[in-house]
């Protein structure tokens, strides 16, 4: 455990290793907080990670990609949009 000590503008740095990172931060009592490093996700692309059927046919898509398997035909626009529509914004 270390000690720091906060700035006249309440700032404590945190070292190299965490500069450009982002932070969850809680205050757990009057004297103890935590941080907890953290990712954040587009509010237009948050669907994508809240629809496990989604998530799942973009990876599966991802590794016919990777394994360098292509589909020999053009898309079906008609089909695939009609698809699109049934998705929530």
């Amino acid at each position: 455990m270390q000690t720091k000590t906060a700035d006249p503008r309440c700032r404590i740095t945190l070292g190299k290793e965490f500069a450009n990172k982002t932070f969850l931060f809680e205050k757990t009592s009057d004297n103890e907080m935590k941080l907890e490093l953290a990712a954040v996700i587009p509010q237009k692309e948050l669907w994508l990670y809240q629809n496990r059927g989604a998530r799942k046919a973009v990876a599966e898509a991802i590794e016919r990609l990777r394994a360098g398997q292509f589909d020999q035909s053009p898309p079906d626009v008609d089909r695939e949009e009609s698809w699109m529509e049934e998705l929530e914004d």
